[in-house]
């Protein structure tokens, strides 16, 4: 009997220590995560690492938004330049040059002022074939259309001309071309030539009421040439149509002039000389000239808005930067107060 209460009492007591040892192991256990997850935070939430989070946030936020200030003044250049272009270009328009071909020509009105020179022949030949002379020296066929006019020089208001009105070539595509011969007998001048001048439209010379005042209108706005005697002058003829500002249409004649010495055979001829000229066109192209102006003020304002918006959204990401960085300093020094607050 006693021997069984003996051992249950010990039994019991076995099991109380082992209770109690392994209330002390969880204990320690809890103590040591305790104080892991105490370490854990307190790395966290230290101030260095929070200082230095921080910081790299505030010079990350600097560098962005220097490099969109720099964006910036680069859109405000551009704005800049692409106006200075616009007005640029419009007051330098570009030239155009563009090639019409045409089957023929409006014959062209050749003023000739031969002086005391007289017109002995004037024929209409095709593909550049001109007949041997015949009789060079006397007076032969004039099958050209001629006028003859007389008015004041333009320029003095004193001088009286005489001009030789002649229908020039049309037929380009055929090679026509008008042939003439001038004589003049014994003169006291050195050098003797006789001057001509193209006019664009014979057509509106003859419909024209007053005849004088169209020459005198022709010799102020074209050019005048010359060709000299003894000689076979053949002048190409091609003609440039320009397009003013102001939408007048102007027409210029441009030549290549081509001189062959003349071989004279007459027998007993004195001190006369011959005089020979060629009109021919030189192709069936009228060269159009005009001022383009290549500014498009389409693609500018195009340009300007796509750059406002630019600045206007890189504003706004520096507005929201700059406050960002003020949100963040506020937070850093209130964070600083409380753990002085803390501390203290």
């Amino acid at each position: 009997m006693i021997r069984q209460e003996v051992s249950t009492s010990y039994e019991e007591l076995n099991e109380d220590m082992e209770q109690v040892a392994s209330g002390l192991m969880a204990g320690t256990e809890d103590v040591d995560e305790e104080d892991r997850s105490s370490t854990v935070l307190s790395d966290s939430n230290s101030p260095s690492v929070r200082f230095s989070k921080s910081c790299l946030k505030n010079v990350f936020s600097v560098i962005l938004l220097f490099i969109y200030l720099l964006l910036m003044a680069v859109a405000v250049f551009l704005v800049y330049q692409t106006i200075t272009d616009f007005r640029e270009k419009l007051k330098h328009p570009v030239m155009s040059v563009s090639y019409k071909e045409v089957p023929f020509y409006d014959a062209p009105g050749i003023a000739l002022y031969p002086g005391k020179a007289e017109l002995l022949t004037c024929k209409h030949h095709y593909y550049d074939y001109i007949l041997p002379l015949v009789n060079p020296g006397q007076p032969g066929e004039i099958e050209c259309t001629t006028q003859r006019v007389n008015y004041t020089d333009p320029f003095t208001n004193q001088t009286k001309k005489h001009a030789v009105i002649v229908q020039g070539p049309q037929e380009v595509k055929k090679r026509e071309l008008v042939f003439m011969q001038f004589h003049l007998n014994e003169t006291d001048q050195d050098f003797n030539a006789i001057d001509y001048l193209l006019f664009s439209s014979f057509q509106e010379f003859l419909n024209s009421p007053n005849k004088s005042e169209f020459m005198k209108r022709c010799e102020s706005s074209y050019s005048s040439w010359k060709f000299s005697g003894g000689f076979r002058t053949w002048v190409k003829m091609s003609l440039v149509e320009t397009k003013e500002k102001d939408g007048r249409e102007t027409v210029e004649f441009r030549q290549e002039i081509s001189v062959v010495n003349y071989i004279e055979r007459r027998t007993g001829a004195g001190s006369d000389q011959l005089f020979f000229v060629v009109f021919e066109w030189k192709d069936p192209f009228i060269q159009e000239v005009q001022d383009i102006v290549t500014a498009n003020p389409w693609n500018m304002i195009a340009l300007l808005c796509g750059i406002f918006l630019a600045l206007f959204k890189a504003a706004d990401f520096a507005k929201l930067s700059v406050k960002w960085m003020i949100k963040i300093r506020k937070r850093h020094l209130k964070r600083r107060s409380q753990v002085l607050n803390h501390i203290s």
